[in-house]
């Protein structure tokens, strides 16, 4: 089906290097004095916190395995009634290790965060200090080989990955403690393709037959979703550069669910954490059956090494289908990537996505006032950005279309970089349901970032971040817009101590509170062994 080529997680930051063997680690501990000042709205009053963490970076590059690791766990005590003390493990993993080389390898990644989960989950900025019992942890993580072997002309191609997303102590999704789409709880997701094909040249034109097989079990109500397809593809030079491309086949997707257990009045009754219940007494629920054919045809240009472009129109889904990427590396220091989907989707499957998309030369960007990572991450081989996923955690499914671009550019001093787009999510929900009056229902994302950086001298360099996001959720849901800007200095003393701080404005305007403005500052010190 071609996600990999058309993720729209695939968006990288900065220009592909070839990777040299090297093996690093380095622990570090880390004192921190973080302050919190409102400036508008909220409570009048300046929360204070201090910090223990204790964390790792570690990169190993080999011939045959690639690890790259940044985790973190951090303690803060607050100062004050308001200033709770809380626990924070955050961190990325993601690794490739070749069994036998270029043709079999196993591969996984990790990601542990925090966000919030009281219906304002697109404002995962310096906001998240003062969210309270409404942060909850999040842990995903997948593992599964990949097979890539030739016989004679013929490509052959396999792979299996099964992925497992949990977010912890979730509650209260949304306005009135009901939940309109589903609380997520967790999911187990797995995923199977295979395919055999031929390039160009024994023959005028390539072709390819491919088969494949999703399945996503979730907690709530057990939803679960199928995806079983198989198609063709050929590929037909028009010249050097330019070539047509297209596919048939056929594709059966079906998502249901448990009923949820109503009270005499109609009303959902939930669990001790807010939950929705399953009513086992009544058959199966189907939110989404589709089946048939399925078709698109496009055009695949490439006018050189450094840029390159799909687009194909079809019919996916029961309705037309539309999707493209561009790809553009302007000179060895910058790259520019932007992409336009249409899928099926979940939170799972989407935090999945973002996972396989990770490059194993990552640099997580983290926020320098929670230490969490919610936003882009870059490498010289690619990157992804969770803003998209992480701005509407709920249980449902629903059709995610949009359009997201990514551009960085890294030199010997200076580095900088943007991101932005925008999503539509229209959820899936069963007819005779307590869900049936969000059936067809969606909201809008949007979000927009540039950060950039300058190595000030040879122990010194100042990076800055500005960031803003808009939720527009009409049905069960707020409207979130969530922006901001923070700047940090950063100062070596010697191979192992270093110093850092931060100042940072965070603004968070919701339709169902006031406009808040927060001030954050911070100093610290870091030993790394």
């Amino acid at each position: 089906m071609r996600r990999t080529l058309l993720s729209l997680t695939a968006l990288a930051a900065v220009a592909a290097h070839p990777a040299q063997a090297r093996t690093e680690v380095h622990p570090y501990i880390e004192a921190s004095q973080t302050f919190l000042a409102n400036l508008k709205g909220g409570a009048e009053d300046v929360l204070t916190y201090t910090s223990l963490a204790a964390g790792v970076d570690a990169t190993l590059q080999t011939a045959r395995t690639e690890v790259r690791a940044d985790a973190r766990y951090e303690h803060q005590f607050g100062w004050g009634k308001r200033a709770v003390d809380s626990d924070i493990l955050s961190g990325m993993l993601r690794g490739r290790y070749a069994v036998i080389p270029n043709r079999l390898s196993i591969e996984g990644g990790a990601l542990a965060t925090r966000v919030r989960t009281d219906g304002l989950s697109s404002a995962n900025g310096g906001s998240l200090i003062t969210a309270g019992d409404s942060v909850s942890q999040l842990y995903s993580l997948y593992a599964g080989p990949t097979l890539t072997t030739h016989v004679n002309d013929l490509s052959v191609n396999a792979a299996y990955r099964i992925g497992y997303t949990r977010i912890e102590d979730d509650v209260n999704l949304s306005v009135g403690g009901i939940p309109a789409f589903g609380v997520f709880d967790e999911s187990v997701y797995q995923t199977a393709t295979a395919s055999v094909g031929m390039q160009p040249g024994p023959l005028p034109f390539g072709w390819s037959v491919g088969v494949g097989y999703d399945r996503e079990d979730a907690s709530e109500l057990d939803q679960r979703y199928q995806d079983k397809w198989i198609r063709g593809d050929v590929t037909v030079p028009v010249s050097a550069t330019l070539a047509l491309v297209g596919g048939v086949g056929y594709e059966d997707i079906k998502i249901d669910q448990r009923a949820a257990l109503v009270d005499n009045a109609g009303n959902p009754v939930l669990d001790g954490k807010g939950r929705l219940i399953s009513d086992t007494s009544v058959p199966r629920l189907v939110a989404y059956n589709v089946e048939g054919l399925i078709w698109d045809a496009g055009v695949l240009w490439r006018p050189s090494r450094r840029t390159s472009l799909e687009a194909r129109i079809g019919e996916r889904y029961d309705s037309m289908h539309y999707i493209g990427s561009f790809t553009w590396r302007a000179s060895p220091h910058s790259l520019f990537q932007i992409a336009y989907f249409d899928r099926i989707d979940s939170f799972g499957r989407a935090l999945h996505g973002n996972l396989v998309a990770l490059p194993t030369d990552f640099i997580a960007a983290r926020n320098p006032f929670s230490g969490d990572l919610t936003g882009c991450v870059s490498g010289q081989n690619g990157g992804t950005c969770l803003n998209d996923t992480l701005a509407a955690i709920n249980g449902s499914n629903f059709r995610h279309r949009g359009i997201a671009a990514q551009y960085g550019w890294t030199g010997r001093r200076w580095n900088w970089g943007a991101a932005g787009g925008w999503s539509q999510r229209k959820f899936l929900a069963p007819r005779g349901s307590i869900f049936t009056g969000v059936s067809g229902a969606h909201s809008d994302y949007y979000y927009a970032q540039l950060f950039g950086g300058v190595k000030l001298d040879i122990a010194s360099s100042l990076g800055a971040s500005l960031y803003g996001n808009y939720l527009d959720a009409p049905v069960g849901g707020i409207d979130v817009t969530n922006y901001g800007a923070y700047t940090t200095y950063n100062r070596q003393f010697g191979r192992h101590l270093s110093a850092q701080a931060s100042l940072g404005l965070d603004a968070l305007d919701t339709t169902a509170i006031d406009t808040i403005v927060n001030l954050l500052g911070q100093v610290g010190v870091r030993y790394t062994f």
